[in-house]
């Protein structure tokens, strides 16, 4: 096996700033958000900006056609969030991916125009400028529009975004004379121009959602969708709505967490994961060690199988978060955890009656203190990657993230049940996890990732890696990782997570232990810590800067800029 692309042994420091801080999956989005922030525009305004540019520069995760979730924490300490993520068309049906025998035909909900949900991006960044922003329409667009008419010059890390969809994109004629010369990959130092998806944002720009779900736009995504066996109808489009939500929140020794609630499972299964660990010295038994690497694991298999079973659309699903988020019920399930052997998930029952890892999460905070998180996705990588002629807009593959039939794993593995079965409007079930996190009433860290079902083992583990072993920001978010889901019953891990020492003792307790075979792509986190770059620097008080960035080093493209 080759060794990583990225270096765990020692991680760049953090990036500092005084004014304002905005962290992404690509560099250029990273600066056009920083420059919102010095000319005034708040929080909101930046993370709207960076929505846009991201459909330009980042267009394997970064959307107009796909959807997501904001987590915004005013300065006054209020935090609220908005649900933009996709919904299933109203000709949807729950067996809609099954063949004659009941059984999922091979695809379909991944590769064809079936598989695409309504899509929120532009509704969610409409409302959020609207109502939390300070800046015009126009002076968030223009960047965006900006990049897509004159085209950017491709660097290593945008080639390497691209390399596992050209295949893909090649087969539809409409994104192939986008993303491909000549029906060859685009090479180093290539210019990419995107006449039509400057057009498509340019309309948006003049006339605000309206052009996206009223309009020529929604009319030839609609037309393209109907003259490939899709589903779409204008109506659809006509009646997407955003959905505030109270952010789900909980307390992890004495840190204030608030996160996504349903539709989405991270918030809740974090929540959850950290109530049980709350009651063992992690800190003492260390990061890695054989204990605290069982607990984790132990955790996540509770949690997991809560979020794979009972969790789903709010609108169609009671969702228990009152009993999956008290101190309580983790209680309860240390006392289930045997301190000597590793659980066996088949025998574990659900508590009551995820997207690709090609999402893109960024964070943002402003010199007044407010902070935004936002993760939004096509699901795979390109989504579809289909582009509705004449929109330049790629579509997304989000009704993957149904259950297509209940104990069937889905793209990403996980088994799922009745309560994300596919209804008209629904919107299928996610792991996305845009975090904010607080002390004493004032912020204290911004975090979250793509990644699949891993987004939310890789958002805690920051979490932990901070608060539980003192990593600063940059350390926290390069830290290898571990990761369980319930089913498989396989702790998966990423190189040198752990040691052959601590590897035989997990053996022996009976967990099975194996490298992620798709580990080079576990997740690009995007993190802030404010008051230091550490939890010792902020305790006491000798941070030289008020925050501090790091992106990934495993997002090629990405940077934290500070001003």
């Amino acid at each position: 096996m080759s060794g990583p692309p990225f270096a765990f042994a020692a991680s760049p420091a953090p990036v500092e700033g005084n004014d304002g801080m905005v962290v992404t999956a690509q560099h250029l989005a990273s600066r056009i958000g920083v420059d919102v922030l010095r000319d005034g525009g708040n929080a909101v305004d930046a993370a709207v900006a960076v929505g846009y540019a991201l459909a330009v520069v980042y267009p394997t995760a970064g959307n107009l056609g796909g959807g997501g979730f904001m987590t915004i924490r005013l300065a006054d300490g209020t935090s609220t969030f908005l649900d933009f993520r996709e919904r299933a068309p109203k000709a949807a049906t729950r067996d809609m991916y099954l063949d004659a025998a009941g059984e999922p035909v091979p695809g379909a909900s991944t590769d064809t125009y079936l598989a695409i949900g309504v899509p929120g991006s532009v509704a969610g960044f409409e409302m959020a400028r609207e109502k939390y922003g300070t800046l015009g329409r126009d002076r968030l667009i223009a960047p965006a529009i900006a990049l897509a008419r004159d085209g950017f010059v491709l660097e290593p890390g945008d080639i390497a975004s691209f390399t596992d969809g050209n295949d893909m994109l090649a087969k539809d004629p409409a994104a192939s004379r986008i993303f491909l010369k000549d029906g060859e990959p685009l090479s180093l130092g290539a210019r990419l121009v995107q006449s039509d998806l400057a057009g498509s944002l340019q309309a948006i720009s003049d006339r605000g959602a309206d052009a996206f779900y009223q309009g020529e736009i929604a009319d030839l995504i609609v037309k393209a969708s109907e003259a490939n066996g899709g589903i779409l109808a204008k109506s659809d489009f006509e009646d997407y709505a955003v959905r505030e939500l109270e952010p789900v929140a909980c307390n992890y020794r004495g840190y204030d967490i608030v996160s996504s609630p349903p539709p989405s499972s991270g918030g809740l299964v974090i929540c959850e994961i950290l109530n049980v660990l709350e009651g063992y010295p992690i800190s003492y038994l260390g990061y890695g060690s054989a204990e605290t690497t069982r607990l984790m694991v132990e955790a996540m298999r509770h949690a997991f199988v809560d979020r794979n079973t009972a969790l789903g659309d709010p609108d169609f699903v009671e969702n228990p978060v009152e009993k999956l988020t008290s101190k309580a019920y983790a209680e309860e399930i240390r006392a289930r955890i045997d301190p000597y052997r590793a659980g066996v998930s088949e025998e574990l029952t659900p508590a009551s009656a995820a997207e690709s890892r090609e999402t893109t999460h960024y964070s943002i905070i402003d010199k007044d203190g407010n902070a935004v998180a936002v993760t939004y996705t096509l699901n795979g990588s390109f989504g579809t990657g289909k582009v509705a002629e004449g929109t330049g807009i790629l579509l997304n593959n989000e009704m993957d993230d149904f259950t297509s039939k209940p104990g069937v794993p889905n793209l990403y593995g996980l088994v799922q049940g009745e309560a994300n079965a596919i209804e008209p409007g629904k919107s299928p079930l996610s792991s996305m996890s845009p975090t904010i996190v607080s002390r004493d009433g004032k912020p204290f860290m911004v975090i979250g990732s793509p990644g699949g079902s891993r987004i939310i083992t890789i958002t805690l583990s920051a979490i932990m890696n901070v608060i539980d072993h003192g990593m600063d920001i940059s350390e926290a978010i390069d830290a290898p990782r571990i990761h369980h889901q319930w089913l498989p019953d396989r702790v998966y891990m990423e190189p040198y997570a752990l040691s052959p020492d601590t590897l035989r003792i997990l053996a022996g307790m009976g967990y099975t232990v194996g490298i992620d075979p798709d580990w080079t792509i576990w997740g690009e986190a995007a993190g802030i810590l404010v008051g230091g770059r550490d939890l010792r620097e902020i305790e006491a008080g000798t941070g030289t800067a008020r925050y501090y960035g790091a992106i990934d080093s495993r997002a090629t493209a990405g940077a934290a800029i500070g001003y």
